[in-house]
């Protein structure tokens, strides 16, 4: 897994197994690798994986079943999404309106340009 240095690898980690969700990899219900498995698959130190799994646990993204493993929670898809979506808002849209705004473009623009 090729890292960015702007975010933390743990939440670099979450968002892959967030994106493994909505793309259909992992279903609500499978079980996940082991973080022994995931940790070298995306060549890190367990304990940075097991943070990602605990992180997307707070989240309701993975449930950890005792002595099983981790799987994918039931409703984990429109969590994602729930959390993409804010993370989008939050994130995202502010920056594009300032640039909208600096650059002196309308809504309507945007609303011709995408046609």
């Amino acid at each position: 897994m090729d890292f960015k240095n702007q975010k933390a690898i743990y939440l670099q980690i979450a968002e892959r197994v967030m994106d493994e969700i909505l793309s259909g990899k992992y279903a609500e219900g499978d079980k996940l690798p082991s973080v022994r498995d995931y940790a070298a698959d995306v060549e890190v130190n367990m304990n940075t994986v097991a943070r990602s799994f605990e992180w997307l646990q707070m989240r309701e993204i993975v449930a950890v079943r005792r002595g099983l493993g981790n799987f994918v929670a039931e409703g984990a898809r429109e969590a994602v999404l729930k959390l993409r979506k804010r993370e989008f808002f939050d994130e995202q849209v502010p920056e594009f309106f300032r640039t909208m705004k600096a650059l002196g473009i309308t809504l309507e623009e945007i609303i011709q340009y995408n046609k």
